[in-house]
């Protein structure tokens, strides 16, 4: 990738310790929306086509590597001693690039495409600027590093909030940390970098205010979007930010057609696709892998995972769609249903209280209530196939592998361990017993002994 024919590196941050989550997960790789915060970073980077991408890691670098599985260099930071030191771990991994860099932080996961690609043209703008800054107005600044810089954008100087002067501290633009910077540009300016400051640290900031003592001049690009550069440190800043990306996608989803009938109620996670006319009720759960088609009506209480759903399809209330679950054209399943690796093809429904594991379901078979596919062995999993227009009574048990033909019947309360042919009845039950009178002699004797007990 490029701005022009420049190729693209990514640096990311990740080395700190997180000490503020509390976690033996490692910071970056907790979730929002179903997935790694970095991940939604990392998805952002892609779409710029990077050649080279470092991670930056120290606490957890194992499991940084696991996470990341061949789509990053890991460069290692012991000890910790500043940004400006974690920049400098990546120099090895870039050996003999010359393109642009961009510098980010596994914490700050929803920076946008976008916003890179502007830092990076701006990078390339007339007056070629050492570096370029990522700038966000706050509505309250508090203790973020502040950027002074002029109308066009041209920084006079950079400052940590710890170093900074009152008059530094009443502005209210705002370093969020990210930079783009040409490749030899940054370990040149990174090889002089001091740490005589508040901190002892070496500061990456400082790479501007030496690129400017030298009459280099740096940019900023102010973000339209502040929340974008929120960094997490806490599990309370997770929850926020999980908050943040939920509006968002409630917002988008009924932008885009969608009716969700009580939006603050329904959690979607980050790869969750809906269709026009769709309608979801109060208190439905999207997990992972969920493709919804138009027209479908997904009822209150119900929780969806790595299922499709075709149109005119229906789940719930209190369904629950595992993963390889599919709802074909107009098929339903009700309250207290749960799908597992199973079809069920046009029109046919289990309207309540069903388990069907492993299963294909042909169109417009009727499941009843209390009825299971018994699809695992202790050792193996087994299919059932329910044919077409096929009637299975409520309560009865399918102990797979077994097929039940089209039009078949299998009557209430049938446990059914061989095939049953299409167009046949099957009734697996125990023969009847009566005995006339039994139960009120039996209550008698129980009346007369409970009055012995009291008396």
């Amino acid at each position: 990738m490029s701005t022009g024919t420049r190729e693209l590196a990514a640096i990311v941050l990740a080395a700190g310790k997180g000490t503020r989550m509390k976690s033996d997960l490692h910071k970056v790789l907790h979730p929002i929306a179903g997935r790694a915060m970095l991940d939604h970073l990392l998805e952002s980077v892609a779409a710029l086509g990077p050649s080279r991408t470092v991670l930056v890691a120290g606490h957890g670098r194992e499991q940084l590597e696991r996470a990341t599985a061949g789509r990053a260099i890991i460069a290692v930071q012991e000890p910790q001693l500043g940004t400006g030191h974690a920049v400098q771990q990546a120099e090895a991994a870039l050996a003999g690039f010359a393109g642009d860099v961009l510098i980010l932080y596994g914490d700050v996961p929803f920076v946008r495409a976008e916003t890179l690609r502007a830092m990076l043209e701006r990078l390339h703008a007339g007056d070629a600027p050492a570096v370029v800054v990522l700038g966000f107005e706050p509505g309250e600044p508090g203790h973020y590093g502040r950027v002074i810089a002029g109308a066009d954008g041209r920084i006079a100087r950079m400052v940590e909030y710890k170093d900074a002067s009152e008059e530094e501290r009443a502005c209210r633009l705002c370093n969020s940390g990210l930079m783009a910077v040409g490749a030899a540009d940054l370990f040149d300016l990174l090889s002089r970098v001091g740490n005589d400051n508040a901190q002892g640290e070496y500061y990456l900031v400082d790479i501007v205010n030496i690129a400017r003592d030298e009459g280099r001049a740096s940019a900023v690009v102010v973000t339209d979007c502040p929340d974008e550069v929120v960094g997490i440190n806490s599990r309370a800043e997770l929850a926020a930010a999980e908050a943040q990306w939920q509006a968002l996608r409630r917002a988008e989803a009924m932008a885009e057609g969608a009716s969700l009938r009580a939006p603050e109620t329904v959690f979607f996670s980050y790869d969750t696709r809906l269709g026009r006319d769709v309608t979801v009720e109060p208190h439905v759960v999207f997990g992972p892998g969920v493709t919804v088609h138009d027209n479908v009506r997904i009822k209150a209480f119900s929780h969806l995972e790595g299922c499709e759903l075709h149109p005119g399809s229906q789940a719930g209330p209190f369904a629950r769609l595992r993963p390889g679950a599919t709802l074909e054209k107009d098929s339903f399943v009700g309250n207290f249903v749960e799908v597992k690796n199973a079809v069920l093809h046009e029109g046919a429904k289990a309207s309540h209280l069903t388990y069907l594991g492993d299963a294909d379901v042909g169109a417009g078979a009727n499941i009843g209530a209390g009825t299971i596919t018994c699809n695992y062995d202790g050792y193996f999993k087994h299919r059932t196939l329910i044919g077409e227009r096929a009637f299975i009574g409520s309560n009865s048990a399918l102990v797979a592998p077994v097929a039940v033909g089209a039009d078949a019947i299998v009557a209430a309360g049938s446990t059914v361990t061989r095939d049953v042919a299409p167009g046949e009845l099957r009734m697996v039950r125990a023969e009847q017993m009566v005995k006339p009178g039994w139960a009120d002699r039996f209550h008698d004797a129980m009346k007369r002994k409970k009055a012995e007990r009291r008396g």
